[in-house]
């Protein structure tokens, strides 16, 4: 249901001009998804969608050019290159292994980039301890981290 009504979120607003969250609900409404204000500005979070100005002055919900992927800048990667020794996930658990006194600084860099599939860190001396929300999503982390520390 969830992953149904935010592909149709997608689809809206990538082929209509929609201003409000008001409007968007409605248009929901219309294509038979009943939502509440509430739930649609939950998934205007979660899909990172923003409001971008058009070619007519005005603004409207278009999709973040960034993806996960892209948000690992330059900084990022080269403090994980010189910190991080191990990654491995289980199920939604990634457990990433640094050298003495660096856990906290992975774990703050992965805070810093705010993505929707993490839900929070803890990080220890050598360790950080990453709870994504899905075993999907704890893969790509590692794929991402691992390509970025080879």
């Amino acid at each position: 249901m969830k992953a149904n009504r935010q592909k149709k979120i997608i689809e809206l607003i990538s082929e209509k001009s929609i201003e409000t969250q008001e409007q968007l609900l409605q248009e929901l409404h219309n294509c038979g998804y009943h939502s509440t204000q509430a739930t649609v500005s939950r998934d205007i979070k979660e899909l990172r969608i923003v409001k971008t100005l058009d070619g007519l002055g005005s603004y409207r919900y278009s999709l973040s050019h960034k993806n996960e992927s892209e948000m690992f800048d330059n900084r990022f990667r080269v403090i994980f290159r010189e910190c991080v020794t191990s990654l491995n996930y289980a199920q939604n658990l990634v457990v990433i292994k640094t050298m003495p006194g660096l856990g906290a600084a992975a774990g703050a860099n992965i805070d810093a980039l705010r993505m929707p599939s993490v839900v929070g860190t803890l990080s220890g001396d050598d360790t950080t301890l990453v709870i994504m929300r899905d075993t999907e999503s704890a893969m790509d982390l590692c794929e991402e981290i691992q390509k970025m520390i080879e």
